[in-house]
């Protein structure tokens, strides 16, 4: 990680989108095509530049483009951990940790840009095809290149999508400025600047999914160029206890209890999730797939909520489950969006009640 840095050397970016790139095919050299596009965009590299190509002709140089009737299936090998799934109106969607390291829609599996029945995987190592792409352009042009290569992405808390850095060498990748002041003698604690980030999505300010220019140029960051490769995107993963969010809301209350993403017999919510009585539902199904349920245990829908019963001769165990398999029910339920409360158990019915909150 470089140290902070005090100044980029230039108030003033530039930046091109590069033309005549052209259909990139299996076998491709990424780096010709680079150089043909800025060729035809009649610009040339010079020291300290960085070139931004979009993830897709990368993976489509890798042979990457898979044939399928199944998209879930590849996105399925694509995945590492389910963070959160729903079903929506337009089939099954995941986000998920990808093989290629980030957390992704679908782990980055693509159908635009490719033939109908066919999708795009990304590259398994995009840092590594960030540095051999690096190596190529600054071996026929003996420029001091950075190469940042990017995937659109969404965002937790905010609507759309941006570029991101996939894979980066040669790059600064972020600025951290822990432990400096700002103008006002302010310590500053937590702010660590994704330029890698930023650089890749002002790349996609010129480049263009619809507009034939899968990559483009920047010029004026010449002091985030470095010698080396550097730490690549990898340095971007939160990874362990400093990812705060492992886990969807829903998958992080049923995986408390026992129940994780891709459980046997327990379907994702839809979203939107639906009426109170098919959410309280999934809750009493998620509830039950948790384990070490007694089978007496028997739920029945009751007016406003649910009940569950047990033989007038269950045991202190049976009860003790009872009461905890009630609790994990309210918990699910509440997670659903459906406010619930165990009510105190009728001894006289051997009942326990789940009732829904106004």
């Amino acid at each position: 990680m470089a140290g902070p840095i005090d100044d980029l050397g230039s108030a003033t970016l530039q930046a091109w989108g590069l033309h005549g790139i052209g259909e990139v095919r299996a076998g491709d050299d990424v780096a010709q095509h680079v150089l043909d596009g800025l060729a035809a965009t009649d610009v040339a590299l010079v020291d300290g530049d960085v070139v931004v190509v979009s993830s897709k002709i990368v993976s489509k140089a890798l042979g990457l483009v898979v044939e399928t009737a199944s998209r879930e299936d590849v996105v399925a090998g694509q995945t590492v951990r389910v963070v959160a799934e729903r079903v929506t109106p337009r089939g099954h969607a995941r986000i998920v940790r990808s093989v290629a390291g980030p957390v992704l829609a679908a782990a980055g599996v693509d159908t635009s840009n490719v033939a109908v029945g066919s999708v795009l995987l990304l590259p398994p190592d995009p840092d590594g095809a960030a540095r051999s792409l690096r190596r190529a352009l600054a071996g026929r042009t003996g420029r001091r290149i950075g190469v940042v290569v990017t995937d659109t992405m969404g965002r937790p808390w905010r609507d759309g999508q941006v570029d991101a850095a996939l894979g980066v060498a040669g790059l600064v990748v972020v600025d951290d400025l822990r432990g400096r002041s700002d103008a006002y003698g302010n310590p500053l604690e937590v702010t660590v600047r994704a330029l890698a980030d930023e650089v890749a999505a002002l790349g996609d300010l010129v480049k263009g999914k619809l507009a034939d220019r899968p990559a483009a140029l920047v010029r004026g960051l010449g002091d985030l160029v470095t010698d080396d490769d550097g730490p690549g995107a990898a340095a971007l993963l939160r990874e362990g206890d400093a990812d705060w969010f492992r886990l969807g809301h829903l998958e992080a209350v049923r995986t408390a209890i026992g129940v994780p993403p891709d459980t046997p017999g327990v379907a994702p919510a839809p979203a939107p999730p639906g009426p109170v009585a098919d959410r309280l539902a999934r809750a009493v199904d998620a509830a039950y797939a948790s384990p070490h349920w007694p089978t007496a245990v028997r739920p029945t829908t009751a007016e406003g909520g649910v009940e569950l019963a047990v033989p007038a001769d269950a045991d202190a165990a049976a009860l003790l489950a009872l009461g905890a398999l009630g609790q994990r029910i309210v918990a699910l339920a509440i997670a659903e969006g459906v406010p619930a409360e165990a009510v105190p158990f009728d001894p006289a019915r051997g009942v326990l009640r789940i009732r829904l909150l106004d």
